[in-house]
């Protein structure tokens, strides 16, 4: 496909996160738009698009809406979590997509990591089920890239954020955390605070599958597309208090796996947060012209404006688990000064 403006696009999704800045991004720049989905989320961007309503776990219905829309210059599919959908996709494509990109995540990759930064070329084997079934779909794609199938592009984001999402924290995704830090509330981070954590604004990230489109350099290749700020926890929970203009908020590290036996929601630390993530972002800014614009500082100042423009924070009363967390470590914490000093005295 001519790579440029004007391309007939197809985005699998379209309404998420990512999929949200990728289609305002695209309608921007003038490409004729189709969206396949479920048609359950608001579409959150101007423009006209042409909607495909669909179940894409309904494999052969999803097969045929694809080929019966087609052809398209394009097709960009942001909600691939399954081999068994990787392998649909495929089969929808074939012979009606001149390029296929596909979101990935950086959780394919081994953890703890051998080097740093992190490169396109480590070994793909995630720790979370999450991070193997996206490794899978990798394989599966960029076999039928090597048999001439079709191209085929990956993108690998690391966490991502923006208007329209969340703040991540050792807990998960609940706004009750943000209601927390506006209030001087003590704040739960895993470990020592000190591994290493990188996120990228919504807007930079969705810039690179734009980049991507119709790009023959990118036939074949995989892309890291993360965030430029290499911040320890403890400096991303002060960057979250100064971008809501709160006072340095009091910092309860609770060891990881303590945590995650505690309360299931922290898995996610066990999962990838306890790792450090440094990521070579080097491939994606000379082939897609990758940029990170948005500053994490600016960038969470927006989506907490965003989120609290559309009451969507809730009082951190509804999470009182969070507080006898905190009370619990602190207990533990006594008693383990007193009871060793005990023992030295003995």
């Amino acid at each position: 496909p001519a790579q440029g403006a004007g391309m007939k696009i197809l985005i699998i999704g379209g309404t998420g996160l990512i999929s949200t800045a990728l289609t305002r991004q695209l309608l921007a720049r003038g490409d004729d738009l189709a969206l396949y989905n479920r048609g359950q989320s608001p579409m959150r961007f101007d423009g006209a698009v042409h909607r495909i309503t669909g179940d894409r776990k309904d494999y052969a219905r999803f097969e045929s809406q694809v080929r019966e829309a087609g052809p398209f210059d394009v097709v960009i599919d942001m909600v691939c979590f399954t081999p068994e959908e990787a392998e649909s996709l495929v089969r929808a494509c074939r012979g009606c997509a001149g390029h296929l990109i596909v979101c990935s995540t950086v959780d394919v990759y081994a953890r703890p990591t051998r080097r740093f930064p992190i490169r396109e070329d480590e070994p793909r084997e995630g720790v979370s089920q999450y991070g193997k079934n996206k490794a899978a779909c990798e394989e599966l794609l960029l076999a039928a890239h090597q048999r001439g199938e079709l191209p085929v592009t990956i993108i690998r984001p690391a966490q991502t954020y923006g208007e329209g999402g969340v703040i991540v924290h050792a807990l998960g995704w609940s706004t009750t955390f943000l209601d927390r830090v506006r209030r001087g509330k003590p704040l739960i981070v895993h470990g020592d605070g000190q591994s290493l954590w990188c996120a990228c604004h919504i807007d930079d990230v969705a810039a690179a599958f734009v980049g991507a489109c119709g790009h023959t350099a990118a036939f074949g290749m995989c892309y890291n597309t993360t965030g430029a700020e290499w911040m320890t926890w403890d400096a991303y929970h002060y960057t979250v208090a100064q971008a809501l203009g709160a006072p340095p908020p009091t910092l309860v590290h609770i060891p990881t796996d303590l945590l995650c036996q505690a309360d299931e929601r922290a898995l996610i630390c066990r999962a990838n947060f306890q790792f450090s993530n440094i990521f070579d972002t080097s491939a994606a800014q000379r082939d897609l012209g990758f940029r990170y614009t948005v500053p994490f500082l600016d960038g969470a100042r927006r989506t907490y404006e965003w989120l609290a423009a559309h009451d969507r924070i809730e009082p951190c009363e509804t999470d009182p688990a969070y507080d006898r967390l905190i009370a619990a470590w602190e207990r533990c914490g006594t008693a383990f000064v007193v009871q060793s000093k005990d023992a030295a005295q003995r």
